[in-house]
């Protein structure tokens, strides 16, 4: 750690334990930036639409997509228009409540997401490599 951030002071361990967490952290997430990158998404668009899958065919408002997002973050609505603009999810005003908004993922949304699963399984698989099984259990 001390090497990465080029200091030559000894770090208290559990400082140095939260910056190596920190480290390693974005190095994950710009292994699998790199790998949304040719299907212009970013990890936040890729959760949005992969949780709306889950949904299976169901619409979620923007509360159950923030609750379920791994990173939780105040710009989900931004989030959903730049898909909306991509057409891989669509959005309609709930014909019980019309203050609900209600989001869909599209044709073309799953249909990125089915390219993108073996692709991102295997960067995954990549980035676990040096782990065993056991290990990756723990």
């Amino acid at each position: 750690v001390e090497e990465v951030i080029k200091t030559n002071t000894k770090i208290p361990i559990h400082k140095r334990t939260i910056i190596h967490l920190s480290l390693v952290m974005n190095k994950i997430d710009e292994v699998i930036s790199s790998t949304l990158k040719p299907f212009e998404i970013s990890i936040q668009q890729y959760n949005v639409l992969s949780i709306l899958r889950g949904q299976k065919g169901n619409p979620a408002n923007l509360s159950t997509i923030n609750e379920r997002m791994v990173s939780k973050m105040s710009n989900t609505t931004r989030l959903v228009d730049k898909l909306i603009l991509k057409g891989f999810v669509s959005r309609r005003v709930c014909k019980q409540n019309r203050r609900k908004v209600e989001i869909l993922i599209t044709e073309p949304g799953l249909n990125i997401l089915n390219e993108i699963d073996g692709i991102l399984f295997e960067t995954e698989k990549s980035i676990l490599e040096n782990f065993n099984e056991s290990e990756l259990k723990e």
